[in-house]
């Protein structure tokens, strides 16, 4: 599966945290090679025991699955692959009266991960930003939009996204990881303004 929806709030509450969205993030970026936890711990440098039960909550959602299984030292290892290459919320978890506990954790698990990967990667001296290459791109404003160029903006990114996400990993020599984080989103008027 390329891209799923997230629709449900198990998959929300699984989505909730960014050591889950990590192990995630390994799974995606080595499919369609199965992983085992240690490696996944290895890449993240966490201890394999610390993952275990996230790795089974993301299993319990179908986020993640058992590719194969194989006999090391005695012991029955299990190997993991994602069960998608991207994650989209559905807009009906946004809706009013919806899982708004479950979205906003899940939302700002996926922030505090690209934040801390960031860092991570930018104090590494791994994050290339040049304006030569210009291979980063960092974004931050509020604008005041009309609904027609609301809707504009949102298609724009959208079929951004959808050509990318068509095209597939590139696996050339030459290729480099990316990472985009998108939030897109209006602010209603105080409800003392409403009335």
């Amino acid at each position: 599966m390329k891209e799923r929806e997230v629709t449900d709030v198990a998959t929300l509450k699984a989505l909730a945290d960014p050591l889950r969205l990590a192990v995630l993030g390994v799974l995606m970026k080595r499919d369609p090679e199965p992983v085992s936890v240690k490696e996944v711990a290895a890449e993240l440098d966490e201890a394999p025991t610390k993952l275990y039960r996230h790795v089974k909550q993301l299993e319990q959602t179908g986020l993640v699955y058992v590719a194969e299984t194989r006999l090391v030292s005695g012991i029955v290892e299990s190997r993991y692959r994602s069960a998608q290459h991207s994650l989209r919320l559905s807009p009906q978890v946004f809706a009013e009266g919806g899982e708004q506990p479950a979205v906003l954790e899940a939302v700002l698990a996926a922030m505090d991960l690209v934040r801390s990967e960031f860092q991570r990667y930018f104090l590494a001296g791994r994050v290339d930003m040049s304006p030569e290459k210009r291979a980063g791109k960092f974004a931050h404003a509020t604008f005041r939009l009309s609904p027609q160029q609301l809707r504009r903006l949102r298609e724009r990114i959208d079929q951004a996204l959808d050509e990318v996400f068509a095209e597939g990993d590139y696996t050339g020599p030459d290729a480099v990881d990316a990472t985009l984080f998108s939030l897109l989103y209006t602010v209603d008027p105080p409800k003392a303004e409403q009335d």
